[in-house]
């Protein structure tokens, strides 16, 4: 099998570079094309404490990119802007169709507009699309990301009273932001920013991921997930993990080093019930020795990670989704930084997994299981001093 986390080691830093120094040539080529665009619309961004906390009604975020971890981020942000102005109607600018799959049972969302994938291929649906964001007028349009410059593009596109972005110290050095203390992870950052410039007092903590999954779905995934493991429920005592072994690129570790993983993590959990949740090409990835669960509907699969009682992922966008579930996940690192992307909140936790061996890495996860799950489960797992 071709898969890239099983090159030599010395090889997947290779393959990462020559996809940053292209991000970088077509960077500088929009920053050509774009410059001044950029540039007027850093100088219109608000200030620190100059968002009014009264008067907000219509609020555009824009987040155009179609990874579903990205989409995924942005749920503090909406949480943040849904507690700020609980009157405001929400519009949302993504990427894809992950963000309306996620989004649209959310009350204060009005619509999700998806940029095509590949734009080039698609120029007339994305005009018309721009068309009609430029048609709406907000109260406040926010670019979500930074460095992004399709999100920037964006925001001079649109008409809004106040605009809101990262601030760019080449368009206007002088501003206040550029004083400020950033957070590390990229789901506070969109957060930070917003409160910043909010002109009222917030004392509250950043919300975490949150898909806000209702009883319904929670229920019908159960009975799906009781299904999937046999009529096995997770009453009987036995834990239920679920395991996601696919990531894009340099971040995907090889079906070899998933193997050595399980068989040393059931070697010291030997009571768990693994469930391997499968990819969108549909191929199982754990050998087939497991029970297998595939779907391609994001809330559907949110709904079925919410009845597991641990997830182990590596960093992909369906690490956040388990994230956003509600149930306890940890995250492998191979190549990303952990304190940029780790899954934060609750009981989750990241591994940083560079010069570790798979039957390493499984002991600090079952270390890490034996302290995060339930106590009803805990008689049947030995604990484990942790380190994490």
């Amino acid at each position: 099998m071709n898969n890239v986390a099983e090159l030599p080691q010395g090889e997947q830093p290779s393959i990462h570079a020559r996809v940053r120094r292209g991000d970088a040539l077509r960077h500088r080529a929009i920053t050509l094309l774009f410059g001044r665009l950029f540039s007027a619309v850093g100088r219109q961004l608000c200030e620190p404490g100059q968002l009014p906390t009264r008067g907000i009604h219509r609020v555009l975020i824009c987040r155009p990119n179609h990874r579903l971890g990205n989409a995924v981020l942005i749920s503090p942000l909406l949480a943040e802007v849904e507690a700020l102005y609980p009157g405001a109607e929400i519009d949302l600018v993504s990427g894809g169709e992950a963000a309306r799959m996620l989004f649209t049972n959310r009350f204060q969302v009005r619509q999700v507009f998806c940029l095509p994938r590949k734009i080039a291929r698609h120029v007339w649906q994305t005009i018309v699309l721009l068309r009609q964001l430029r048609r709406s007028s907000y109260d406040l349009a926010i670019d979500a990301c930074h460095g992004s410059q399709s999100g920037r593009l964006l925001l001079g596109v649109v008409k809004a009273r106040f605009k809101l972005g990262f601030p760019d110290a080449r368009a206007n050095a002088g501003s206040l932001w550029h004083s400020l203390s950033w957070p590390d992870h990229l789901a506070h950052r969109s957060v930070f920013l917003l409160r910043t410039a909010y002109a009222g007092k917030v004392d509250r903590p950043c919300e975490t991921l949150n898909l806000r999954l209702s009883e319904g779905e929670r229920q019908q995934a159960g009975k799906a997930l009781a299904a999937v493991l046999g009529g096995t429920q997770p009453a009987s005592g036995r834990p239920v993990v679920g395991i996601f072994a696919n990531a894009t690129g340099a971040k995907r570790y090889g079906e070899t080093w998933w193997t050595e993983f399980v068989d040393a993590l059931l070697a010291s959990q030997p009571n768990l019930l693994i469930v391997d949740v499968v990819a969108e090409h549909g191929q199982a990835q754990l050998g087939g020795d497991f029970p297998s669960y595939y779907t391609r509907d994001l809330r559907r699969l949110a709904s079925m990670i919410a009845n597991m009682d641990g997830f182990i992922s590596a960093d992909c966008g369906v690490m956040h989704l388990a994230v956003a579930s509600g149930t306890p996940t940890v995250g492998l690192f191979s190549v990303t930084s952990s304190s940029k992307y780790r899954p934060y909140g609750r009981s989750n936790t990241a591994i940083d997994t560079g010069g570790m061996s798979a039957a390493q890495v499984a002991g600090m996860v079952s270390a890490w299981l034996a302290l995060t799950l339930p106590a009803e489960r805990q008689s049947t797992l030995p604990l484990m001093a942790c380190s994490l």
